[in-house]
C-alpha cells in the first residue's frame, strides 16, 4: 500500500513539475501598426506589416498578416494598390520609395 502512495505521489509530482516547466507563450500586441512593448506603443516592422494587410483586407484584398510579413514581392504588390492610403504609406514607402527627395 505504501509502494502505491509512493508511486501515486511520484507521478503527482511529476506532473506538478512538467505544469510548472511549460514555457509561457509569448503574444505580441499590435494596435494600428504599432505594438505594445514594456506598456508604450512602438511602431514596428511586425506590427506596420500586419496593418497593411488588415487596410489591404478592408479593400477587399486576400492578404494574410504572415504572407505580407514574410513575402516582400507580395507585400510591394499590396502597395501598389493601397500605398496612397495615409494608414500605410510610411509602410510601404519602405518597400517602395516614392522618389521624392531633396534633389
Amino acid at each position: 500500500m505504501a509502494k502505491e502512495h509512493a508511486a501515486l505521489l511520484a507521478l503527482l509530482t511529476a506532473g506538478i513539475a512538467v505544469t510548472i516547466v511549460k514555457p509561457a507563450e509569448a503574444k505580441i500586441t499590435c494596435s494600428e501598426g504599432f505594438q505594445l512593448v514594456d506598456g508604450a506603443m512602438l511602431s514596428t516592422p511586425y506590427c506596420r506589416d500586419n496593418y497593411v494587410a488588415a487596410v489591404a483586407r478592408k479593400y477587399g484584398f486576400d492578404a494574410p498578416d504572415a504572407k505580407v510579413r514574410n513575402n516582400p514581392n507580395f507585400k510591394r504588390e499590396i502597395c501598389r494598390w493601397i500605398g496612397h492610403d495615409i494608414r500605410v504609406k510610411d509602410a510601404c514607402e519602405e518597400i517602395e520609395p516614392s522618389g521624392r527627395g531633396r534633389f
